[in-house]
């Protein structure tokens, strides 16, 4: 039996930016982006499993988990894929296979559009895109004043509470694994955080008005996995944004919920090997 790989962690500074990651294996890169409220910790039951074939790379995004926070930086998407593109020119990675989940979707594709040559493929669960209307109302609540303060308070709220919203994410919420919510919610409590998803979430229209244009130019190999039960970003906007990208295959994870890698990781990771070992150079040769 293959054993899983050591994860390892750093920091290295990006624009003047502490950025945190966790790091395994070896192999072609594989970068790792997490969710809106997320953290490299999201991917810790992917990490090892992947590493056997690639060079993973789990990202702290600028703000978020362990990196460092600076008031007032740029949350758009178009920064924050040109900071991807910065720590992979830091790290001396020239091209990478793009894991992403949710907002990081977002970010991965805006990513493929502004620096090409940076993203051999994507594979994108549940991604952010501007076809899905599930969440407008809890968008715009977050930019009302009241909603603002509500944001502010979600760090203090008893914990379980936070359980609760987290299991809402799941399929089954009896999947949920021991140690998985703190890679949502230990990162709440540094100050900047939630100024940061409060940035993010007033731009969101606008963003999301770019992303839509910016997909025009995205021609990357592109692998979408959604979970059935979704109540975040809805299968049908996947379905179309399947229909948009021109190199995009859907995999659909029945019972899984927005959060499909951590609630059933053997299935999304050996659709993700699978993904992969097929793009490698040595297996296409071989073909």
């Amino acid at each position: 039996m293959q054993r899983d790989e050591e994860i390892n962690e750093a920091v290295v500074s990006i624009s003047g930016v502490k950025v945190h990651y966790q790091y395994a294996g070896s192999g072609h890169p594989l970068l790792l982006l997490h969710g809106l409220v997320g953290s490299a910790r999201n991917w810790n039951r992917n990490i090892s499993f992947l590493a056997r074939d690639a060079s993973v790379f789990a990202i702290d995004l600028a703000n978020m988990g362990e990196s460092e926070r600076i008031p007032g930086l740029d949350a758009g998407l178009e920064a924050t894929a040109d900071r991807i593109a910065a720590f992979m020119q830091k790290l001396g990675l020239d091209e990478a296979d793009i894991g992403a989940h949710s907002h990081g979707g977002a970010v991965a594709m805006m990513l493929a559009a502004r620096h090409p040559g940076r993203v051999r493929s994507l594979i994108l669960f549940a991604p952010a895109n501007p076809f899905c209307d599930l969440g407008k109302q809890l968008i715009y609540f977050y930019q009302t004043k009241f909603g603002c303060w509500f944001a502010r308070q979600i760090p203090h709220l008893p914990r379980m509470l936070k359980a609760t919203a987290l299991s809402r994410m799941y399929g089954d919420p009896s999947r949920v694994a021991d140690g998985v919510l703190e890679g949502y919610i230990a990162g709440l409590h540094v100050p900047g955080t939630m100024d940061h998803v409060l940035q993010i979430i007033r731009r969101w229209s606008a963003d999301m008005s770019v992303l839509r244009s910016a997909l025009a130019k995205l021609s990357k190999p592109t692998l979408l996995i959604w979970g059935d039960r979704d109540r975040a970003v809805g299968l049908s906007s996947g379905r179309q944004l399947e229909r948009v990208l021109p190199q995009s295959s859907l995999v659909v994870i029945h019972g899984a919920g927005h959060i499909a890698f951590e609630e059933m990781p053997e299935v999304c990771n050996q659709a993700m090997r699978d993904w992969l070992l097929r793009r490698l150079p040595e297996a296409t040769s071989a073909a």
